[in-house]
């Protein structure tokens, strides 16, 4: 949708292997190679910056530079439909 934020939608390494989606609402869902939904969350965007919460309770961030996230020493760009 054109007036969606831009950070919403599927993230992937360059190999496949780890995709995030990020979600409207506040929820993503990561997979990690074969295993779907390896983790779920919230997230919160505060500018380029992302904070994820996983439903576990252990947490994480990144951050959104050039239309790239870098991600736990992951780079994952935004899957074009």
């Amino acid at each position: 949708m054109a007036n969606e934020p831009f950070y919403l939608g599927t993230w992937v390494t360059k190999d496949g292997h780890i995709r995030h989606k990020i979600l409207p609402g506040g929820r993503y869902d990561e997979s990690r190679w074969h295993r779907k939904s390896a983790y779920r969350g919230s997230y919160k965007i505060t500018g380029n910056h992302i904070d994820y919460k996983d439903d576990t309770g252990f947490i994480a961030d990144g951050k959104f530079i050039d239309g790239i996230l870098y991600h736990a020493r992951m780079i994952l760009y935004k899957e074009e439909n």
